[in-house]
């Protein structure tokens, strides 16, 4: 049996702090948003009460769907597009449009008495968000600067995510650094906030489950220009023969004649 520890060195976790803050509109790639103050993640989670014979016999919880809010200081230009704000010139801007649905990811810092913020984050992403604004006021200047902070209601759509079997759509999810293979982490990162060579965008649900089902597996990728990459993040599939010669064992290959044979990712046990 083991005896339970109270406060043990390096186990006194908090979660605290929110950055990297990303907007994407539908189909666009993202676009950084600086100045998020907060986002309050809520829930229309309610409880119902049975009673029988004036007793209460059971309470049930029934699951509800995201709500929240956003505050920020400022925000993205390219956040007015779906925020009922269109610009049919440039200076020029016409109020009251119509609202669209966009999709927004940002993090949340998670800190330990030993490593403090640096200990990890979680990363969060949410689909189909649409954003209600909250009456702001614009008052007279004073001597000292009140910059006028915006805010948002936000709800959302569940997407379609027909690889979650067994599970009710949700607006939400996270990705947590410190229980995510370092190569996953890396590659959703990739997507969420680009590379030199990609623009950010924002991947479906499907897509960051995939990421996590292919641990131990080989993954094949199609750069779509005539070649292809091969990705071992378990180290089990490619051994590099020399500096220039590599050798691939375990593949899923079908031939289709003696010298040519299609190569396609496999999926591990």
């Amino acid at each position: 049996m083991t005896t339970l520890v109270w406060d043990k060195t390096g186990t006194r976790f908090y979660q605290t702090g929110i950055d990297r803050g990303v907007f994407y509109p539908q189909g666009g790639s993202g676009v950084a948003w600086n100045g998020i103050v907060s986002v309050d993640e809520d829930s229309t989670t309610e409880l119902k009460s049975f009673y029988l014979d004036v007793v209460k016999y059971l309470d049930n919880l029934l699951p509800g769907d995201f709500s929240g809010k956003l505050k920020a200081i400022t925000y993205p230009d390219e956040f007015d597009q779906v925020n009922g704000i269109a610009s049919p010139a440039d200076g020029l801007l016409y109020y009251d449009q119509p609202f669209k649905s966009f999709n927004l990811s940002y993090r949340t810092r998670v800190g330990n008495d030993l490593d403090g913020t640096d200990y990890g984050y979680k990363i969060h992403l949410l689909y189909n968000i649409v954003a209600n604004p909250d009456l702001y006021t614009f008052d007279t200047l004073k001597e000292q600067l009140q910059p006028i902070e915006f805010s948002w209601a936000l709800t959302g759509t569940p997407p379609v995510n027909p690889s979650a079997k067994g599970y009710r759509p949700t607006v939400h999810i996270s990705i947590d650094s410190n229980d995510t293979s370092p190569d996953i982490l890396q590659a959703i990162e990739d997507i969420l906030y680009g590379t030199d060579t990609t623009a950010p965008h924002f991947p479906s649900i499907s897509e960051i489950l995939g990421l996590f089902q292919s641990i131990g597996a080989l993954i094949i990728v199609d750069n779509g220009d005539g070649t292809w990459q091969a990705i071992d993040a378990s180290d089990n599939y490619i051994t590099m023969l020399n500096s220039t010669t590599f050798q691939i064992d375990g593949a899923d290959a079908t031939y289709l004649n003696p010298t040519t044979y299609t190569i396609s990712t496999t999926n591990p046990d």
